[in-house]
């Protein structure tokens, strides 16, 4: 078959190129002691969009740095009893998405909480310097400031709070609850799974922001990563801080945190992938240690995976 990246064979046995900044430990006990001291003030507004068989509402709370985040929240109308919960993250630049798609899960009895990544494409406020949305170009912004005010760094302890909340919900099961989203939704995943590694189970589909290194080595610092270039040639155009600016971004770097996760994960793959290159998915796929499972799809690159949402579902039934 043709190949985009490394032979299947090799790409089971690769183990990252981007470095580890030597700190890498310390600077996550860091952050989430940061989170730990943040006041959430979790607010529920019900929704205009109602239907007979699922509440639905807007959920608010606070994230590090004062950011207020905005999450679509759904669940059963009129459920008896705790049941499980999904947080599920958008792809980049998007937004929680429409309240149609929350109902296969409250049709199921589950609840969904679906978060809106600050400054991006929905409702959640990026609050470093301006209100409002930034978009992209959040890969580096912080690349220039000290590493804790990398922006990555506060929307990955986003996820990891949304799932703690959706954890001290009343009507959830604390020990059920799982997390799901493709690309940008799928690091987001493995992201939400290390820092709070209650989470049971964990989908993620082709995910972005691992190996950066490696991407830049393969010529693909274009689409999602573009603005690694964009870096580089406004900021470094002779490339003699490479290795740094590398390092740094080796503190978001997914394949460092793939190892904290304790959730049993099902992951997605498509090895024709130019967006996201299978390797820097291996990459994290690789480090986990909790129970895994990957499904890999020979000729698919970085679009819908026919049978992906499906199989994810079945995954979470499965308990």
């Amino acid at each position: 078959m043709p190949l985009v990246d490394m032979p299947l064979d090799r790409l089971k046995e690769y183990q990252g190129r981007n470095p580890r900044p030597a700190d890498f430990d310390a600077y996550w006990e860091r952050a989430l002691a940061e989170l730990r001291a943040v006041d959430a003030q979790v607010e529920l507004v019900p929704s205009a969009f109602q239907t007979p068989h699922a509440e639905c509402f807007d959920l608010y709370f606070t994230g590090v740095r004062g950011a207020r985040i905005h999450a679509k929240y759904a669940r059963p109308r009129n459920s008896q009893g705790k049941h499980p919960a999904v947080v599920q993250f958008h792809g980049y630049s998007g937004n929680a998405g429409d309240w149609h798609e929350k109902l296969v899960y409250t049709s199921i009895g589950y609840s969904i909480l679906a978060m809106d990544c600050r400054g991006q494409g929905g409702s959640s406020e990026d609050v470093g310097g301006v209100k409002g949305i930034t978009l992209n170009g959040h890969i580096i912004r912080g690349l220039s400031d000290h590493p804790d005010n990398l922006l990555f760094r506060h929307i990955y302890l986003d996820a990891a709070q949304l799932a703690g909340i959706a954890m001290s919900l009343p009507e959830v099961d604390s020990d059920r609850v799982y997390a799901a989203g493709g690309s940008q939704g799928g690091a987001l995943t493995i992201a939400c799974a290390a820092l709070e590694p209650r989470v049971k189970k964990l989908a993620p589909i082709f995910p972005f922001l691992c190996d950066f290194k490696r991407t830049w080595e393969m010529d693909l610092a274009k689409d999602a990563y573009q603005e690694l270039r964009t870096y580089f040639r406004h900021f470094d155009p002779l490339h003699e801080r490479e290795n740094d600016i590398f390092e740094k971004l080796g503190y978001i770097d997914l394949q460092y945190l793939a190892n904290r996760i304790q959730g049993e994960v099902l992951m997605f793959v498509g090895l024709m992938d130019t967006v996201c290159p299978p390797s820097t998915q291996f990459a994290a796929y690789n480090k986990m240690t909790a129970p895994k499972d990957l499904v890999i799809y020979p000729d698919f690159g970085h679009e819908h995976l026919p049978g992906s949402i499906d199989k994810t579902l079945q995954f979470f039934l499965r308990d």
